[in-house]
């Protein structure tokens, strides 16, 4: 009797494995990988459900308050907070939609953080205003970019943002430095996104601890500042869709840095005809413009003598003639603003002018003039200083400082320590000391 081994042909069997390995093996990873699809639902529950907002409402937003830690000690305990290890994810750009006078608004606000919060440094800036656009698009703070900037600027201490409530507004930044912070503004209104903060809502300086630091995760440190975001799902990416939305409001503080807080395009309309009496803004724009260079500094123009020429020629700082009428100083516009779509035009009396840029808070409040037109937002407007020169239209005077000593009442009181990010040529040092425990009651002797 012959077997397979014998004759030289497979067994049976082999014949079985041989069909299991072509065959069914195929055939299992076949069936396997169609299974695959069938996870898919799963996946997007589990993103849905990371999307989906919490029945608890968003983080009370508090004032910030600073433990009473001097330099030192502020850096050490900074130290020991680590980074978080969660991703840090780069932020949305953010495309402002509004109207082109509440983006010229919202550019000006944004700038005005940037600069007084992070000094005239690029990369503090662009954080700066990083976090500002990601507040906006949180639920728990306002809607608009001013609204975000101001936000608590009615206390005396305890607003967001530092600058808007401890007097830092009474000086100015220079012309150059106050335009290099709206391009950068204009650049993060515009969807340019700071990546290494992420979605970060608080800031402080590595030399003081706000009371938050703690309890909120620490995800980047730039430069001496370090940013922080929302534990849970208030500090994920979904927390963060929330558009801002039109009607930046005026904030009258910053209207001597900015044109369009000085009012709407809708006031125009509604000032003299005098007001304009250089021509409408549309009609400077489409004429030719004169050519105003260094070789015209010192030199008499339309009647006036050129002090200085800012940044970018859209600001003239002139000195006025002793003959010239305060009426038609308006027409001053016709030789420097014309053919320029922004143009500014500081005044200042004979014998009172400055010797150029920058400017001092005493040298603002005694310019006699000033005309702005900004044809993005329809803005023109013509102010006098009302002390010098009174006008019957009250909407034709510049906004004037409250005087010093314009009472007899003794001064106020030096507010407590003010919390928050300070810029760096304003820091300084928490002297206070940590409250001491209550002394122990001792119980009087038991007498015999």
């Amino acid at each position: 009797m012959t077997d397979a081994t014998s004759t030289g042909r497979p067994h049976r069997s082999m014949w079985l494995i041989w069909l299991v390995l072509f065959v069914g093996l195929p055939a299992l990873v076949a069936a396997w990988e169609a299974r695959a699809p069938t996870g898919r639902p799963r996946l997007d529950a589990i993103a849905a459900a990371r999307l989906k907002r919490p029945t608890t409402p968003p983080p009370l937003v508090a004032p910030v308050e600073l433990y009473a830690l001097d330099r030192d000690q502020a850096r050490s305990l900074n130290a020991t907070i680590p980074l978080s290890r969660l991703p840090n994810p780069a932020a949305r750009p953010f495309l402002f939609s509004g109207s082109p006078i509440d983006l010229a608004r919202a550019t000006d606000c944004l700038a005005a953080a940037q600069i007084y919060e992070a000094g005239d440094d690029t990369v503090g800036e662009r954080a700066v205003a990083q976090v500002v656009l990601n507040r906006v698009r949180h639920p728990a703070f306002p809607k608009t970019v001013c609204g975000v900037v101001f936000q608590g600027q009615e206390r005396a201490t305890g607003c967001q943002f530092t600058f808007t409530c401890d007097g830092a507004l009474a000086r100015s930044p220079t012309q150059a430095a106050w335009q290099r912070a709206q391009e950068i503004a204009r650049s993060a209104l515009s969807g340019k996104v700071y990546k290494p903060v992420g979605y970060a809502t608080h800031y402080h300086t590595d030399w003081v601890v706000p009371y938050w630091s703690g309890s909120l995760d620490k995800i980047a440190a730039v430069g001496t500042h370090l940013f922080f975001r929302w534990r849970g799902w208030w500090g994920t990416p979904p927390a963060f869709r929330r558009t801002g939305e039109n009607g930046e409001p005026l904030v009258e503080r910053i209207a001597r840095l900015s044109a369009a807080h000085q009012g709407g395009p809708d006031m125009a309309s509604g000032l003299s005809p005098l007001v304009l009496a250089g021509g409408t803004v549309t009609d400077l724009a489409a004429r030719p413009q004169q050519m105003i260079g260094a070789e015209s500094l010192g030199q008499m123009m339309a009647g006036v003598r050129l002090i200085a020429i800012a940044p970018g020629a859209k600001s003239f700082l002139v000195e006025l003639s002793r003959t010239a009428s305060p009426d038609g100083w308006p027409t001053l516009a016709q030789t420097f603003c014309a053919g320029r779509p922004e143009c500014r035009i500081m005044a200042w009396r004979a014998g009172h002018a400055p010797a150029g840029l920058p400017l001092s808070g005493d040298q603002m409040e005694s310019m006699a003039f000033a005309y702005i037109h900004n044809s993005a937002t329809g803005l023109q407007r013509s102010l006098w200083n009302c002390v010098q020169t009174p006008r019957g239209n009250r909407e034709e005077c510049m906004r004037q400082r409250v005087p010093a000593a314009a009472t007899a009442a003794p001064p106020p009181a030096a507010p407590p320590e003010l919390a928050g990010v300070r810029r760096k040529e304003r820091f300084e040092v928490v002297k206070i000391t940590p409250p001491m425990p209550p002394p122990k009651v001792m119980a009087p002797p038991v007498k015999p």
